[in-house]
């Protein structure tokens, strides 16, 4: 992956020999702060890669764009945001590798994602990859969740790097969505998969909902959170994600 920073934005591309698209390229999302989005040196001595992508969300770290605002709707975020977008029909491969520290602090009530399907000409996501109270799960969305399904536990998730492979054929009637953690098939769903214009991919750290946890602790504050991704990919075949 190569990064350009442009003004306020950093565009990030993923070279040919990578996948066997076109250079998939990302841009931030409602966060410019410095330490939001950096790529560093692997420290975990677990990575697939001599360097990560390293996201961090501090309490206040919302944003606004036209038409939408982070800070207006209890939420904050450090996202890379696919520029283009699977159209209606396709079918894909992607596949990343993630990373949260040992002393993650999990933050439920609140909602946080570290990976979205979210849908051109909608506010709501397809997918979503979340931390619950017991661990990473699959959110089945479209505007109101409908299935929430336990893909890593709680005890597993944290210290060690866990690899995530989904193969999806994006249609409104005739598609699918599966999950593959570490390897294993851990999620599938049949028939609609969309209920957009096209389908684009971000990850990072999204947080929502963080009136939840401000609530229930009584506090002001909400805990700092970093995670760490390696060889964001997608493809035409699984193949291809190697």
């Amino acid at each position: 992956m190569t990064c350009l920073a442009i003004g306020l934005f950093v565009i990030c591309t993923l070279t040919a020999q990578a996948q066997e698209l076109a250079p998939w390229s990302f841009k931030r999302s409602l966060n410019t702060s410095a330490y939001g989005y950096t790529l560093v040196e692997d420290n975990t001595a677990g990575a697939p890669s001599a360097k990560v992508e390293r996201f961090e969300v501090r309490s206040g770290d919302c944003g606004a764009q036209p038409g939408w605002s982070d800070c207006d709707s209890d939420r904050e975020r450090s996202e890379l945001s696919e520029n283009g977008s699977a159209p209606l029909g396709s079918e894909y491969w992607y596949g990343w590798s993630f990373y949260l520290p040992p002393n993650h602090p999990n933050i439920y009530p609140a909602k946080v994602a570290f990976g979205q399907f979210h849908q051109r000409n909608s506010r709501s996501p397809a997918f979503m990859f979340q931390n619950d109270a017991g661990g990473l799960l699959i959110d089945k969305n479209f505007g109101h969740s409908t299935e929430h399904v336990p893909l890593i536990s709680q005890d597993d998730l944290l210290g060690r790097w866990h690899h995530i492979e989904v193969h999806a054929k994006w249609d409104k009637l005739d598609g699918f969505f599966r999950v593959y953690v570490n390897g294993d098939l851990r999620y599938e769903t049949t028939g609609s998969t969309t209920s957009g214009a096209g389908i684009y991919f971000k990850y990072g750290l999204y947080r929502s909902f963080l009136s939840r946890y401000k609530t229930r602790f009584g506090t002001q504050e909400v805990p700092t959170q970093v995670v760490l991704f390696a060889k964001v990919r997608h493809a035409n075949t699984r193949q291809g994600l190697q």
